[in-house]
């Protein structure tokens, strides 16, 4: 009987190596459209299960960014209506949700990152004036315009921003210091598709970005003075969105096959239509090895920019 028992857990442990998925142990924020609106989930990538974390019909969440320990996540969405993009907070578990920003109606909040004191994020008022940074306190208070920039991301010491600059025909990686001052270009080649959306590396040495090659966007790296470009991908496609693992061995990423959001008609066909693989997560290792898509987060994954982001290890972990 022991022995039918050993078989039994042998064979269950050869059945679930054969099925898990990756990244054990890691957990992962994505947008998601697997309810019928675009909602934040929790991903666990190796054994594929799904938490519904915002859980908020008729409405639709973005851009999902762990607080620096973990414990709680800011995001954007419009449930207030208006066409209008604001700020929220909450636990790493959905519950307690705070808005932290009131925005004028048709103004967006996206792309917030979390260091330090505090949160920075993008801000297009809507109004055709060229977008800006902006920073507020955890509790919604001191809602500041750092300086004009897109797509911003806080260094992890809380001390640079790097972000997106027009320059010429296209953009650009620029850097500033968290103040706004001393706002200095990293890299040179103007991208004329957009979506460079630069982002730190956790130890704050490196910045992955998007950069146009041909009709493609790749991936690439550079340190944090903007020296040592390196090009990670050669997909022949639109890479977008990276973001790193903890241990900085892996990138997760956006892979589509058009820039839709450069064409309003484009955009508001594949918004509606809401196709279940159009914009799925893909990972590779850290130095551009082996980029696959990451099964678990193939279908059923919102069209918008959002990263799919690595939830921080704990302290005693």
């Amino acid at each position: 009987m022991r022995r039918l028992a050993l078989l039994a857990v042998l064979c269950f442990c050869i059945a679930l190596s054969a099925t898990a998925g990756e990244f054990p142990g890691h957990k992962l924020l994505i947008t998601s459209v697997r309810t019928g609106d675009t909602e934040i989930f929790l991903v666990d990538p190796y054994f594929a299960d799904w938490t519904n974390l915002t859980r908020s019909p008729a409405s639709q969440e973005r851009y999902p960014m762990w607080s620096p320990d973990g414990s709680k996540i800011v995001f954007t969405s419009d449930r207030e209506g208006q066409d209008t993009y604001n700020l929220y907070v909450m636990d790493a578990d959905g519950a307690n949700v705070k808005a932290l920003t009131h925005i004028k109606p048709h103004a967006d909040c996206y792309f917030p990152t979390w260091a330090g004191r505090y949160i920075y994020f993008g801000y297009d008022a809507g109004d055709g004036s060229d977008a800006v940074v902006g920073r507020i306190n955890p509790d919604g208070s001191g809602f500041t315009v750092i300086a004009p920039g897109r797509d911003p991301a806080i260094s992890p010491d809380g001390k640079t921003i790097a972000f997106t600059q027009k320059v010429g025909k296209g953009f650009v990686v620029s850097a500033m210091d968290a103040d706004g001052k001393n706002a200095r270009q990293l890299t040179t080649h103007e991208d004329e598709i957009g979506a460079v959306t630069p982002t730190w590396s956790p130890d704050g040495q490196k910045i992955l970005y998007s950069d146009q090659v041909g009709d493609a966007l790749e991936l690439f790296v550079i340190d944090r003075e903007g020296k040592n470009p390196t090009q990670l991908t050669h997909l022949g496609k639109i890479a977008s969105s990276p973001a790193w693992s903890p241990d900085m061995k892996y990138i997760t990423f956006r892979v589509t096959d058009f820039p839709y959001w450069r064409y309003p008609d484009a955009k508001e066909y594949v918004y509606r239509e809401k196709q279940p693989d159009k914009r799925p997560v893909w990972v590779m290792g850290a130095d551009g090895s082996n980029p696959h898509i990451l099964e678990a987060m193939h279908f059923n994954i919102a069209l918008d920019g959002s990263r799919a982001v690595w939830k921080p290890v704990e302290p005693n972990r």
